[in-house]
């Protein structure tokens, strides 16, 4: 298992691909794949089909899972994608920390 630096609720924006330059809150975290699912990324077009007595099918519009190799968490402070570091506070509890200008990222 890889140690992901996105968590669910982040902001991130795309490296690359067809999004690249989007900006979104990260839905969901498969660590054991390195994917993650990014709110408004990589939208696919899914078919359903009626399960129940009265119940549509249709086209259902939704978003797929991205490598997490392509997203950069989004720093509020510098407004543009960057890289985090870990830094412990005095009281101990751990923190992750912009690179570029050391405002704590949430």
């Amino acid at each position: 298992m890889s140690n992901m630096h996105v968590k669910k609720d982040d902001v991130v924006v795309v490296n690359s691909g067809a999004d690249k330059g989007k900006k979104g809150k990260v839905l969901e975290v498969m660590p054991k794949n390195n994917k993650v699912v990014v709110e408004g990324v990589n939208i696919r077009t899914k078919h359903t089909k009626p399960r129940k007595a009265g119940e549509e099918g249709g086209l259902v519009k939704r978003e797929c899972a991205v490598d997490a190799s392509k997203v950069n968490l989004y720093c509020s402070k510098c407004k543009a994608p960057r890289r985090a570091k870990a830094e412990i506070k005095k009281d101990g509890t751990k923190i992750r920390v912009c690179v570029k200008c050391g405002e704590e990222i949430k």
